[in-house]
């Protein structure tokens, strides 16, 4: 049989290739080096931690270096009990290591150091040691409380301690970690030193859920202060619910997931006492509440001492969507109360049955002033976005709403 002389090319190279793999394949593994287990540099590294098991200043940075003629270190790891890795600078020669942040204050740390000795051989040595606890912790309390909501609720974090430099603001914005569904730009909002808020550019997505927590625990936040522990937080979002008042119509129109499903004629606030226009945040239902002008501030001859059904509460100055069966002949036609929306009595049940803590009551056309953006309950929906995003270390300067780290890592690479 005749080969091709392409054909023969093909079995020499194979032929080749085979001759190669047998003579790797003879030399064995244990002239390399690289391929043996890493044997315990312990002998080879230093730690410039105390010995004898001692908590150590979380200020104070962490060493690692190589013994003179040991070899060189190729790589340190430090991870603390939260999963968070300590960053670190490791020497051009390999010969030292040093962190380049402050350690978490409270918390265990596990080092592993990876080594070659001058024949290459891999060699790895592992330290555990804790740190001392903080003097002065920030405490971070997360609202509301764990549940179903609407869309419109925000997000609340209470600190037990006032934070107001711009880069404390910073590293505590950048520890209280929101996570959300895909494609929801956010951001938090210090309302002031111990509070703040955070909300979607628009409204939550129906039926999605959140997860709040904290990544500040052991965290210099200044000199005096760490971050504490915090508890977790989650929320589930239910149907998206508008309830939209027109002061000028005197009908309240009712939307679920944008479908109008009820409108309702309704009554609010008459010169002098107007319901307040802008977006509100359901703060929660009473099926009874005494309401007195006084606890107010109204008495004389508009003083006011009734029981009332059906209140829904949309501000902490006693803002309600309420039964009203003594204005019913009014509803639907002319504004008489102080300041509530007013329905009657079915209306008002039907209502109650349908709203939750956490919807979008929102008034238009009224004569009175505008909602507060915050202090009288939740007004966030009200500041517009740009103006959120001033309201945020992190965000305050940028275009588009992502923090300069989050510009960095989306920057095109040439």
């Amino acid at each position: 049989m005749k080969h091709s002389p392409r054909l023969w090319t093909v079995l020499s190279c194979s032929l080749l290739v085979a001759s190669l793999v047998a003579g790797a394949t003879a030399c064995g593994s244990g002239d390399d080096p690289l391929s043996a287990r890493p044997f315990d540099a312990g002998d080879q590294v230093a730690f410039n931690q105390p010995k004898g098991g001692r908590p150590v200043d979380p200020d104070r940075p962490l060493e690692v270096t190589a013994k003179a003629g040991s070899g060189r270190i190729t790589d340190v790891t430090v991870v603390d009990t939260q999963g968070r890795r300590l960053a670190g600078e490791l020497s051009a020669k390999g010969d030292r290591w040093h962190s380049t942040v402050p350690m978490a204050a409270g918390v265990h740390y596990a080092v592993t150091v990876t080594t070659e000795n001058e024949r290459g051989a891999p060699g790895r040595r592992t330290l555990m040691f804790e740190t001392t606890p903080a003097k002065k912790v920030l405490k971070v309390e997360f609202g509301p409380d764990a549940g179903k909501y609407g869309v419109g609720q925000p997000i609340t974090a209470e600190l037990n301690e006032p934070v107001k430099d711009k880069a404390a603001r910073a590293l505590v914005e950048r520890g209280l970690i929101v996570d959300t569904p895909s494609g929801v730009e956010g951001a938090w909002h210090w309302v002031d030193d111990k509070h703040l808020h955070f909300r979607p550019k628009e409204y939550w997505p129906a039926h999605s859920t959140i997860s709040v927590r904290s990544n500040l625990e052991g965290v210099k936040i200044s000199d005096e202060l760490h971050g504490a522990i915090s508890k977790p937080l989650k929320l589930e979002i239910g149907d998206r619910v508008e309830a939209i008042t027109d002061a000028s119509s005197h009908h309240l129109t009712f939307k679920r997931n944008g479908e109008v499903i009820n409108t309702i004629p309704v009554t609010t606030g008459k010169p002098g006492f107007s319901t307040r226009n802008g977006v509100k945040v359901v703060l929660g239902k009473q099926y009874y509440v005494q309401m007195r002008g006084d606890t107010v501030g109204i008495g004389g001859s508009e003083y006011y001492n009734l029981p009332v059904y059906y209140a829904t509460r949309v501000t902490w100055s006693g803002e309600y969507v309420h039964a009203a069966p003594w204005s019913v002949d009014s509803q639907g036609y002319e504004n008489v109360s102080h300041g509530c929306t007013g329905m009657s009595t079915g209306d008002a049940a039907w209502f109650y049955a349908n709203i939750t803590e956490g919807d979008i009551v929102k008034v238009v056309n009224s004569i009175g002033n505008d909602m507060e953006p915050f202090g009288n309950g939740f007004g966030d929906w009200n500041v517009d976005w740009k103006d959120w995003r001033e309201g945020s270390a992190l965000l305050k300067g940028t275009q588009d709403g992502r923090s300069p780290v989050d510009q960095a890592r989306l920057r095109p690479q040439v």
